[in-house]
């Protein structure tokens, strides 16, 4: 399996669908992941259940995480990812349609590194992707 570089976590098949072609739309030619719930994200950023065979050393380079997910929500995603030493690294960005303060302030309290609200228009959608490519991809000083 190549390196992935980006972990689309996104349990809505027509958002998912949506992000995926903005990604092309936007030249983002990075390897991409997705996983349809918080247990399949976890999972993987950890290498277990399905992707034990995974090294668990090849993390993601940034995790583009949905807040309400089946199985293991956004959160405990979050507060899973940021509680271990060797992940705590990796940029999330909460990408959801919520606007409630709360799960803004939430976020930050358990250590997101960007929170943003999906757009609904598609062409705005496909901006916000195009810019958040950029920056973590390009412009971000990642430490490893």
């Amino acid at each position: 399996m190549a390196d992935v570089e980006i972990l689309l976590v996104e349990d809505n098949a027509d958002d998912l669908e949506m992000a995926l072609f903005a990604f092309r739309e936007a030249n983002v030619a990075n390897t991409i992941h997705t996983a349809r719930d918080g247990q399949e994200a976890l999972d993987f950023i950890f290498a277990e259940g399905e992707f034990s065979s995974r090294k668990d050393s090849q993390v993601p380079l940034v995790i583009l995480l949905d807040l309400k997910l089946p199985k293991v929500d956004g959160f405990d995603v979050l507060r899973r990812l940021k509680s271990a030493p060797e992940k705590r690294m990796i940029p999330v960005i909460m990408l959801t349609s919520s606007h409630e303060q709360r799960d803004l302030i939430e976020s930050y309290n358990l250590g997101v590194n960007s929170y943003i609200v999906k757009p609904v228009k598609f062409e705005e959608f496909v901006r916000v992707i195009k810019e958040l490519g950029c920056y973590w991809l390009i412009l971000n000083q990642q430490a490893r």
